[in-house]
């Protein structure tokens, strides 16, 4: 058996068993598995989970049965199977039907024979599946072509028009690439691309953010020495930029209330050249011993954690802080690049809960910082709802808060996650 396709086999279904992350499940897979080409793998996982919708509607046009009650394991084996005949050139037809055939007669004992069946009849009348008339119904059109549930699609036709939202449901499929923050604690930019260069990979710079280099080629960068010394960080140029909005000074006192991972907590600890003093919180104690654990390997040392809920105040911290960062939970949408999962998992139920929550903790937040002091809100989604909705309420209760900056990064207009930040400044007393 061929241990990339049964590694991807299996991070697939942790995915879609187990409701692991499928950045997670990976991971987790390949270094059990030990594949020969974990590329390889990556690249069928998330072309699968990108697509599954798609996936999902072409084989229901060859099977009899409503999709529904085929098995779990059975549509990840044909979801594999269809994914590499139709959008992976690279793998002959002979080779996407045995392998699949294999992994069915281990993992789908007695129904090898309907997975061959199916494969088979999509190589002889691939082109006879149309999708959904988008003149008669758009919203299934979009839903269907770029496998989004349907409640998202007419979130972002609703919020940003029809070409809009194409764009970005578009520009949330594909490799989202590679990008690292330069520890400016330990090296500078140009010591640190002539050091990769060396290393045989191909760097440029962001336009972005300052302190971010794109990785255009190279494998295992998380392996390398220069990682593991702490010269830099894997962080999206949109997070990066999100610090340098915030701008955080050397000598000051800043709190992240949602910290963890703690990309951000650690970019402003970089920024403010480990000179002051950050507070991190998070309700989860083991996520704050992991943002203490890369610290270290940061050389970062102004850092404190405790776990605390983002939605109480906390008494000690009540007009301490110069800058407050509350980067709150919410609907991931922007990221979908990156956990394509994301696409199916959220539900209306979940996202209408959100935006209460979010301006809940922005709010206590705000009573962190001092008169002239920084507010900035953040999420990875794309919802006026959860972005610019909660800041027009807040401002609405908080009429000592006003807008400095406020930027929504888009996927298809600026190459990154699908950011939104508004940075605030406190103008008089609370009230």
């Amino acid at each position: 058996m061929d241990a990339n396709r049964k590694t991807a086999y299996h991070a697939l279904m942790d995915v879609e068993t187990k409701n692991a992350y499928s950045n997670l499940a990976l991971n987790h897979q390949i270094i059990c598995g030990r594949p020969s080409s974990p590329s390889f793998v990556r690249s069928l996982v998330y072309g699968v989970l990108e697509n599954k919708m798609l996936l999902d509607y072409i084989i229901a046009h060859y099977i009899t049965r409503d999709i529904e009650k085929v098995k779990t394991s059975d549509l990840v084996v044909l979801r594999m199977g269809i994914y590499q005949l139709g959008y992976m050139d690279s793998v002959p037809e002979y080779a996407a039907v045995n392998e699949s055939v294999v992994l069915a007669k281990k993992f789908c004992r007695g129904r090898e024979g309907f997975i061959n069946g199916v494969l088979r009849a999509y190589i002889r009348s691939r082109h006879a599946v149309r999708l959904p008339d988008r003149s008669e119904d758009p919203v299934k059109y979009l839903s269907i072509k770029y496998s989004c549930e349907e409640w998202i699609v007419d979130l972002w036709m609703d919020q940003y028009g029809a070409d809009t939202a194409e764009a970005i449901l578009k520009h949330s499929q594909g490799n989202p690439g590679l990008c690292i923050r330069v520890n400016t604690l330990k090296t500078g930019k140009e010591d640190l691309i002539r050091r990769l260069t060396e290393k045989n990979f191909e760097i440029k710079e962001s336009l972005i953010c300052q302190s971010g280099l794109l990785v255009t080629k190279g494998s295992q960068i998380l392996e390398d020495t220069l990682y593991k010394n702490g010269l830099f960080s894997v962080q999206d140029e949109s997070s990066i930029r999100t610090v340098e909005m915030l701008d955080p000074q050397a000598g000051e006192m800043m709190v992240d209330v949602c910290a963890a991972p703690g990309g951000k907590t650690l970019a402003a600890a970089e920024r403010m050249s480990n000179r002051g003093q950050i507070v991190a919180t998070d309700i989860y104690l083991r996520k704050l011993a992991l943002i203490t654990k890369e610290a270290d390997r940061l050389g970062v040392s102004i850092l404190r954690t405790w776990p605390w809920d983002a939605t109480k105040v906390d008494s000690e911290l009540l007009e301490k802080a110069d800058r407050v960062l509350a980067d709150v939970p919410c609907s991931g949408l922007g990221v979908i690049r990156r956990k394509p999962e994301i696409k199916y998992k959220k539900r209306v139920s979940e996202f209408d809960s959100l935006p209460v929550k979010q301006l809940e903790i922005l709010t206590v937040a705000s009573k962190y910082v001092k008169k002239g002091g920084v507010l900035q809100y953040s999420t990875c989604t794309i919802n006026k709802k959860e972005n610019e909705d909660v800041i027009k309420e807040f401002l609405r209760k908080n009429k000592n808060f006003s807008i400095v900056e406020e930027r929504q990064f888009m996927p298809h207009i600026d190459k990154t996650d699908g950011f939104y930040v508004c940075k605030m400044v406190r103008s008089d007393s609370l009230i």
